[in-house]
């Protein structure tokens, strides 16, 4: 996909932070934005500024855990706009607590959202990018797709899995004019933490303050420059968008110290309680 004019781009949790940011910046270059988020009022805030500019976005009320919802949803966009252009599946939530205290529902709502909400909409709109034959999967998975970090075991799988997913469709699109890119997002300044799942304890909120905190110390880029990126890659058809310094940074270690990257990642110590 080399512009964005006129293209319907379809954007899940795009009420706040890269989705919000991917949706008003594809909006201002011409795109028809269908996004979607599970908090209401953040994505009418989203649908208002993007109006504010000239441009177009329609809402959906899905989770994108719920398998037919999004089914629906990729029909009811084919129905009223045609087949879409661009899906990127982008809602996540965070959760972290250590191996032998993580409670299975937990884990599993993390890995409902992070994962199969990602196999959910590639799946739903993949078939609008076959009948046009041409097209962008393009999915968020994080530098801790890249690297393992205490306390993340559950994410660390969810965000793996959507690259291993992610590349092997890439290689199934070899030869067409279907893109596939997987996202891996640095410290990225969102709302994830703040509406991260808490363990539950006696210290749960004071830790889960802490853990905001800790975690705005080590964002290193903005949802705008992140969208920026995100665009750039989907035109040029990359298939990982690293982005931030720090996504840059953790790529060159693992791959230079696959085993034992930790030692040379002292800020990785906030994914013992965040993200």
């Amino acid at each position: 996909m080399r512009h964005f004019k006129d293209k319907i781009c379809v954007i899940t949790g795009a009420g706040s932070g890269i989705g919000a940011a991917c949706a008003q910046a594809m909006a201002r270059e011409g795109a028809v934005i269908i996004g979607t988020d599970l908090r209401q009022d953040m994505l009418a805030e989203t649908k208002a500024r993007i109006e504010a500019g000239g441009g177009v976005m329609e809402n959906f009320m899905v989770d994108v855990a719920d398998r037919d919802a999004m089914f629906d949803l990729a029909a009811t966009v084919e129905k009223q706009y045609g087949p879409a252009d661009l899906i990127l599946n982008n809602a996540g939530v965070a959760f972290g607590a250590p191996v032998e205290e993580m409670q299975i529902d937990d884990f599993k709502w993390l890995m409902d959202i992070n994962f199969w909400g990602v196999v959910n909409g590639t799946q739903a709109f993949l078939p609008h990018f076959i009948t046009k034959g041409s097209g962008h999967v393009a999915n968020i998975s994080s530098i801790f797709g890249l690297i393992s970090v205490p306390t993340q075991s559950a994410y660390n799988a969810a965000k793996y899995g959507v690259l291993g997913f992610t590349d092997a469709l890439r290689h199934e699109m070899r030869g067409t004019d279907i893109g596939v890119s997987t996202i891996h997002p640095g410290g990225i300044n969102t709302n994830i933490v703040r509406h991260a799942r808490i363990q539950q304890g006696p210290d749960a909120e004071a830790e889960h303050e802490e853990a905001i905190e800790r975690f705005a110390q080590f964002t290193m880029t903005q949802p705008d420059g992140a969208a920026k990126v995100i665009m750039k890659g989907i035109r040029k058809n990359k298939a990982r968008i690293l982005i931030g310094p720090d996504a840059h940074f953790v790529d060159w270690v693992k791959r230079i110290f696959p085993s034992h990257y930790l030692r040379l990642l002292p800020m990785m110590d906030i994914g013992r309680d965040v993200d």
